[in-house]
């Protein structure tokens, strides 16, 4: 590797072969995603826009049922035995589907529970790459390195859609199921070499357990937690304000076209224009963005966004409006607001990185989804139009972006308390 390569990336010695897999395991994590999304979006209008609302408390419930599973898995494995058994339950799921829906058994049944199933599966396959990510690198390391890696998702986000749009007329939706599950599969690959050599840099022993007091201490150790509790309001803010917006664009795409086809390829589309934007934020102005500006900042720049971008649509809720918005939205997300994120995790536990945080992505995400999906009926139902109820998503956009200042700082006073007590402590054993 060049010294050239080094300093535009900001890699130190040693860092290039772990982030490298660590880039390829994302990539390949979100190009079977990808290949499977826009299939779901169209299936979400197939069964009904009003019916959105129980499609999301559905995922909501079965969160309920899995959380217990994830966390009995963390007390009993060790870390490599998560990441297999857990990557390998999804491989297994994506290929029932398959056999399932290649059958046509229940057809609209198997559609709404795919839906359902690929809301959970991104979840949980997302929220475990970025424990492991925190895992195996340390705080400064994250502060450089999570922009670059985060590319690596980007550009399978880009090779997903991409493949899709290529061969699903030639082999058809289902027959694409298969290739999701095989990336899936070499996702595990990479998973195993990011443990195994950076693992061997931090001292992150692959095999190693992580301690459990119970299936339910992701939640105990939460409630425990202001810091942790709050980054359950972050979430909150953001899986609302996302769901408002996600049936705003299903009613209204749902009304711009009459063609199934053309809808999937809308959202096709969408997602092609997002993660290319995506791409070229990481690569060159994540990183610099939140060293020049600051966490707080970064955490708040897409909330204002968005309550620009909601005012808007409330001017003008028309299908023009809401693909630059949802576009500008989502790259700002996996971008900065993602990565910016998964950066409060850095100064926590080696425990809550995978146990709290993956309640926290996993039941408290969907839980504001399935909250807000309800708002959002119930809105509507009482005569609120997609004017009325985009400008009402302003105001929380706006509580949003200060709640992510305010997280920030605490971030940043919880970094250098641990840095106080590390120095106290190297005092007290005669290291300084």
């Amino acid at each position: 590797m060049s010294g050239g390569v080094a300093r535009a990336f900001k890699l130190e010695k040693g860092e290039f072969v772990p982030v490298a897999w660590s880039f390829a395991y994302f990539f390949c994590l979100l190009c079977g995603y990808y290949i499977l999304r826009p299939l779901r979006d169209e299936m979400g209008i197939q069964g009904g826009v009003d019916a959105l609302a129980w499609v999301f408390s559905a995922t909501f419930i079965l969160m309920l049922a899995v959380v217990p599973a994830f966390g009995w898995a963390v007390a009993r494995f060790s870390r490599r035995g998560v990441v297999v058994a857990s990557y390998g339950f999804f491989v297994v799921n994506l290929l029932v589907f398959f056999l399932l829906l290649r059958a046509e058994i229940e057809p609209t049944w198997t559609a709404r529970a795919f839906f359902v199933w690929v809301s959970v599966f991104n979840l949980f396959v997302i929220s475990l790459f970025w424990s492991v990510m925190n895992d195996m690198f340390d705080q400064a390391q994250a502060l450089r390195l999570f922009g670059l890696i985060a590319a690596g998702g980007s550009l399978g986000a880009i090779a997903g859609p991409g493949l899709t749009t290529l061969l699903v007329e030639r082999v058809g939706p289902v027959n694409l199921l298969p290739l999701s599950a095989a990336l899936l599969i070499i996702a595990v690959v990479c998973a195993l070499q990011v443990m195994q050599r950076a693992g061997s840099q931090t001292g992150a022993a692959p095999n190693a357990r992580v301690r459990s007091e119970s299936v339910w201490a992701g939640a105990t150790h939460v409630a425990r937690s202001p810091y942790l509790l709050g980054i359950c309001v972050f979430i909150v803010f953001y899986s609302a304000l996302s769901t408002f917006l996600y049936f705003e664009q299903a009613r209204i795409v749902e009304n711009a076209f009459d063609s199934s086809a053309q809808r999937t390829q809308v959202f096709a589309a969408m997602d092609l224009a997002t993660n290319t934007l995506t791409l070229a934020l990481q690569f060159f102005a994540t990183a610099r963005l939140v060293a020049w500006l600051g966490l707080p900042i970064a955490l708040a720049m897409i909330p204002v966004a968005v309550a620009a971008g909601f005012g808007a649509l409330g001017l003008a809720p028309t299908l023009a409006v809401l693909v630059v918005f949802q576009v500008v939205r989502r790259a700002g997300n996996y971008a900065i607001t993602k990565p910016a994120r998964e950066m409060l995790f850095s100064v926590v536990s080696s425990e809550d990185k995978y146990k709290a945080k993956n309640f926290i992505d996993t039941v408290v995400y969907r839980g504001g989804d399935a909250a807000s999906g309800w708002l959002f009926t119930g809105l509507s139902a009482i005569g609120l139009g997609l004017s009325a109820l985009a400008f009402a998503a302003v105001p929380l956009a706006t509580l949003w972006a200060l709640f992510g200042i305010m997280l920030g700082r605490a971030r940043r006073a919880r970094e250098r308390g641990q840095d106080d007590q590390e120095t106290t402590t190297q005092i007290h054993r005669g290291g300084i």
